[in-house]
């Protein structure tokens, strides 16, 4: 990636349709999604990892790198309900340029 890119981050909705974004890196997925009007992400909690309504799927080639949920994270995405082994809160997730193609998908409960 040249320097004056910016990592794209490809966002499905639950009925496929797709947007790819340019997220500047040190910023959140959630703040990215938010900023360029990404459709799902309600983000209600502004990105406190607190109410659930930021989570997206990871694409399953990229979920080893970007890891499970965090000790915070973990119990936010129990009280959705949200059984997605792929699920994660958009809030905890920082981009950076290896991030650059990554693929999610968000939940229908977000449309």
């Amino acid at each position: 990636m040249r320097e004056s890119e910016l990592p794209k981050v490809t966002f499905v909705s639950a009925s496929g349709e797709t947007e790819v974004v340019e997220i500047e890196t040190g910023i959140s997925l959630m703040e990215g999604a938010v900023s360029n009007g990404v459709a799902g992400i309600d983000a209600e909690c502004g990105g406190n990892c607190y109410c659930g309504t930021c989570r997206v799927y990871i694409d399953a080639a990229w979920h080893e790198h970007i890891g499970p949920p965090g000790d915070y994270e973990l119990p936010v995405i129990e009280t959705t309900g949200d059984s997605e082994p792929l699920v994660r809160l958009s809030c905890q997730i920082t981009v950076s340029d290896d991030l650059d193609g990554l693929t999610v998908r968000t939940p229908a409960s977000q449309t």
